[in-house]
């Protein structure tokens, strides 16, 4: 395939733009990330500030309730002597000091018995009150006021509080009897709703929202607790009750969230706020089409710069090529084009000195080319047998007569073809690939001549195809596996070549299944008594192979044989892996 030629201009053009882009683009993307970054720490920030701020008006109220629990036990029970006076007033006060709060206030003893309650209301005759949990509590830890979780009102009778959503705060308390002392317990039902106003229009941001649990993973409060309670929607509240303080990534029903966590003091509750991660990402349409539409202003800016800034650079070296284009068509005469920047300027004084040079010595130089390319072509032509020519026209006649036309013209293509490459215009290199069709053209007519006496088999990679090698090496190594070989045989010969690359290295293979050589006889091949032309060869022989590989290429590399008697024969071939076109490009420089 004939490799496209680009304009200078055009290489400046694409190189500045594609250079110029994937900066523009590195640090669209880079500034894109920072903005993420920034945009999901302060989203963070705001959301952590707004769950300390709402931990704050939880705790602030929790001081309250426990404020007035605590002045109910040292205001109104601990200095009252109960066998004689009656605490109901102060309780009242107390009460209705805090009712927006507050839905019930009792004592009771140990036992279980109520002492007083406000506002006025009876126990439920069939209830054991020593049995609730909020009762166990306070008598098992003493020193400290209880929560409890929330839960309809259900021990009192004919309140009309008594199913209202409560939360039970108890605690333990000393009882004054007369000259005795007991313990009792002190019971503070909190409105549910006042801690739910706590939390009203408090979200974090769209689609985010924050609940309550206990130290459990209980859920206290949560905005879609009807949803949850029907099985419409879940919660990962087990899971967030062993977060820390602080935020915290995770995945819940396959999507992303961030969740911010903070504990309550006093109670071992926490505050959970949930935040979609896509809250916090800059992953929207607007933003992707904002940047879309940036990189294509940017990439529209850049090719009207580079345009400009290539044009100027290319235009002087546009004029100094149609020069050179005139010099090349053999106007020695021609005015060389100098302008542009000192090293445009520098090459086209130079190319003038060179024009000039090149009259004086074109006559030299012409006359010494002829005599090279004619001491090569008859080179390539002594390396011809003049035999194996003769005796392929004999088949061709032979298959004309016989009326076998369509393999007289297989004969004759592969006859040209293979006087083709042989020729290859003087060059002393050509691709593997015109060498493999080379030796596939001679394979053929050879197959031809000894009425398939033997079969022959080709495999090569493709990515060799275009490598580099000598003319005329296969040819020679065939010819002797079929003449020598195969010579004194019995039953169908065998002829295969193969072709990889092994690292930096080019491998060709030719095996036969013929007669096999000893070791002796290896060795001769490589002496110059085996170069001699003869009626069945060449005469090129291996040794002239194996020195114009080492010649070319250097002397690690050439030709190995493996043959055994009776066993067959491999040789090997070793060359450099060298694209060909940079062996042209060489060539053309030397």
């Amino acid at each position: 395939m004939e490799k496209k030629n680009n304009s200078i201009r055009y290489t400046i053009f694409v190189y500045f733009t594609i250079t110029a882009l994937a900066a523009g683009l590195l640090i669209t993307l880079s500034l894109y990330q920072r903005l993420s970054s920034q945009v999901a720490e302060v989203v963070q920030e705001e959301n952590q500030s707004l769950i300390n701020q709402v931990a704050r008006s939880v705790e602030s109220y929790l001081r309250t309730v426990m404020k007035l629990s605590d002045s109910l036990y040292y205001g109104a029970v601990k200095n009252a002597d109960l066998s004689s006076q009656s605490i109901n007033n102060e309780i009242t006060l107390l009460y209705d000091n805090n009712k927006d709060n507050v839905d019930n206030i009792a004592l009771f003893t140990q036992g279980g018995a109520m002492v007083e309650s406000v506002p006025a209301a009876r126990l439920k005759s069939s209830l054991d009150i020593t049995g609730e949990k909020w009762f166990a509590n306070a008598l098992e830890k003493t020193e400290n006021q209880h929560f409890s979780d929330p839960h309809v009102q259900y021990i009192f009778e004919n309140n009309e509080n008594q199913y209202r959503w409560v939360i039970s705060l108890s605690r333990a308390v000393e009882l004054t009897e007369g000259t005795s002392t007991t313990q009792g317990v002190l019971l503070v039902d909190l409105s549910y709703s006042s801690l739910e106003h706590l939390f009203d229009g408090v979200t974090t941001g769209k689609g985010g929202y924050v609940y309550l649990i206990a130290s459990d993973g209980d859920i206290l409060y949560h905005p879609r607790i009807q949803l949850i309670d029907s099985g419409r929607m879940k919660e990962n509240n087990k899971i967030a009750s062993g977060y820390k303080d602080g935020i915290h990534r995770e995945v819940f029903e396959g999507k992303s969230r961030i969740i911010t966590v903070k504990s309550v003091g006093y109670t071992g509750w926490k505050i959970v706020g949930v935040t979609p991660k896509s809250v916090v990402s800059l992953n929207t349409i607007k933003t992707r089409l904002f940047i879309v539409f940036m990189i294509t202003l940017i990439l529209f800016i850049l090719v009207l710069i580079n345009s400009y800034i290539s044009s100027r650079i290319t235009n002087p070296i546009k004029e100094l090529e149609k020069s050179v284009g005139i010099l090349e068509e053999g106007d020695l005469e021609t005015a060389v084009s100098i302008g542009g920047s000192y090293e445009i300027q520098h090459l086209g004084n130079s190319i003038k000195n060179m024009a000039i040079q090149i009259r004086v010595l074109m006559d030299d130089i012409v006359t010494e080319h002829e005599a090279k390319r004619k001491q090569e072509f008859d080179t390539l032509q002594s390396q011809i047998n003049p035999h194996f020519l003769y005796n392929t026209l004999d088949i061709i006649v032979w298959m004309i007569e016989n009326e076998q036309k369509n393999e007289a013209v297989k004969a004759v293509t592969a006859l040209a073809r293979f006087f083709r490459i042989s020729l290859s215009k003087g060059k002393s290199v050509i691709t593997v690939r015109d060498e493999l069709e080379h030796v596939r053209s001679y394979l053929m007519i050879q197959h031809m001549r000894f009425k398939n006496k033997f079969s022959y088999e080709i495999q090569a990679e493709e990515e060799c195809m275009e490598l580099t090698s000598l003319k005329l090496i296969l040819q020679p190594l065939v010819e002797n596996a079929i003449y020598h070989g195969m010579e004194f045989m019995d039953g169908e010969g065998e002829i295969k070549l193969s072709v990889m690359r092994k690292g930096e290295d080019l491998i060709i293979r030719v095996s036969d299944n013929g007669l096999g050589m000893t070791e002796d006889q290896v060795q001769s091949l490589f002496s110059d008594a085996v170069h001699v032309t003869s009626a069945k060869g060449s005469g090129i022989g291996v040794k002239n192979v194996n020195e114009r590989i080492k010649l070319y290429f250097g002397e690690r590399y050439g030709l190995t044989i493996d043959s055994e008697p009776d066993e067959g024969t491999t040789i090997t071939i070793r060359l450099p892996a060298v694209p060909y076109d940079s062996v042209l490009e060489r060539e053309k420089r030397s």
